[in-house]
């Protein structure tokens, strides 16, 4: 299963590298989109719910990556309004 980055930029300009287990973070995420700031929490914890089922699907356990990087955009996006817009820059698989 590719696992995959995927690079936000946050309201206030600083970037971060985050990470799905798998590719079902492409079925949610648009490059480029302005998400309103809920909008992106609440599509990228669908995104790596399913990310953290598929795992769960072929081996049999939940990906706690992926559920910690959940609950590390939620702890970030606290920091903003939720007026504010976030961005994903890119989205990219991870290589060995």
């Amino acid at each position: 299963m590719p696992a995959m980055h995927f690079v936000v930029c946050w309201p206030d300009g600083s970037k971060e590298t985050c990470y799905s287990p798998s590719t079902a973070i492409e079925k949610y995420l648009l490059v480029n989109h302005p998400y309103a700031l809920n909008e992106f929490v609440q599509v990228t914890t669908r995104a790596l719910d399913e990310a953290s089922e598929r795992v769960n699907a072929k081996f049999g356990y939940y990906c706690s990556s992926a559920q910690d990087q959940s609950a590390a955009i939620v702890q970030k996006a606290a920091q903003f309004s939720p007026e504010q817009r976030v961005t994903v820059e890119k989205i990219t698989p991870i290589t060995a």
